[in-house]
């Protein structure tokens, strides 16, 4: 009841909040409404996997593509990591959260990534869809046809939004390293629509997988991928045989090296 409460309280609620001072102390803007977590003042206490994956696998200078941004906790500290010669595109189909996202990167620093935002749905085709927005926090939002999350908590609203896949965008912008997937159940479909992005530019991705996990194991090995779990530290990760939900996926060193930290090294000198 009180959860209920303070998620109807939290509506609409805007909230300047910082970064942690590694990743530059900017100031951005987010809300409750996406997650009950953004009520506290220390960011880094909200998400600190994102933080931490930024961390490890952003580099000066990378192009990043982060899909599903939300209120764009990993988009700007990839941004302050990246650097002037980095770029990141940060892609949400929630209209009301890019409205948040395009506040925040006018209060990006100068010697931040340069950052974009579009307003749009990924999925394996470019089209229409039905976006639902979650009765719960919009982090949830989903599109209709795939489950979502448990944490949904029903539909309070649905809305048309357009849809690209990677490989249009490829087409369009500058290609990433590293690739960050956050989009409710609709990762296979995300996927299906990268083959070129895949097999020719290979960037290391980091994806949440909620369904089809067989299908994006499948779809990842195909495309010579390796995967990890990103909950399990990183000099304790071993190749896994499926995706778990938060997941890493590299490419091998060489058939015969498993190594996750060599892994990472080689597909970002082969991207």
């Amino acid at each position: 009841m009180l959860r209920t409460v303070a998620e109807r309280l939290s509506r609409k609620v805007i909230l300047k909040r910082r970064l942690p001072k590694r990743f530059g102390g900017q100031r951005i803007y987010v809300s409750p409404d996406a997650s009950l977590k953004l009520w506290r003042r220390n960011l880094d206490k909200t998400d600190p996997r994102l933080f931490d994956w930024a961390e490890e696998f952003v580099r000066k200078g990378d192009v990043v593509w982060d899909i599903g941004a939300n209120v764009g906790l990993f988009t700007f500290s990839a941004a302050n990591i990246a650097g002037r010669t980095g770029y990141v595109l940060a892609i949400e189909a929630d209209n009301w959260l890019v409205e948040l996202l395009r506040r925040s990167v006018k209060t990006r620093p100068k010697l931040s990534a340069d950052c974009e935002v579009l307003s749009a749905a990924v999925s394996n085709s470019v089209d229409i869809k039905k976006f639902q927005i979650a009765a719960r926090g919009r982090s949830t939002n989903h599109l209709l046809g795939v489950n979502g999350s448990t944490q949904t908590g029903g539909v309070r609203d649905s809305i048309l939004v357009g849809t690209v896949s990677l490989d249009w965008l490829l087409e369009r912008l500058p290609a990433p390293q590293v690739l960050k997937i956050d989009v409710e159940g609709a990762e296979y479909q995300v996927l299906q629509g990268a083959h070129k992005l895949l097999s020719t530019i290979r960037p290391t991705i980091l994806c949440e997988v909620s369904e089809d996990a067989g299908q994006v194991g499948q779809l990842l090995k195909g495309h010579g991928y390796l995967m990890y779990d990103l909950d399990v530290p990183k000099d304790k990760r071993k190749p896994l045989a499926s995706p778990r939900f938060n997941t890493l996926a590299c490419l091998p060193a060489s058939a015969s090296s498993l190594d996750p930290m060599i892994s990472f090294a080689s597909s970002r000198k082969q991207a």
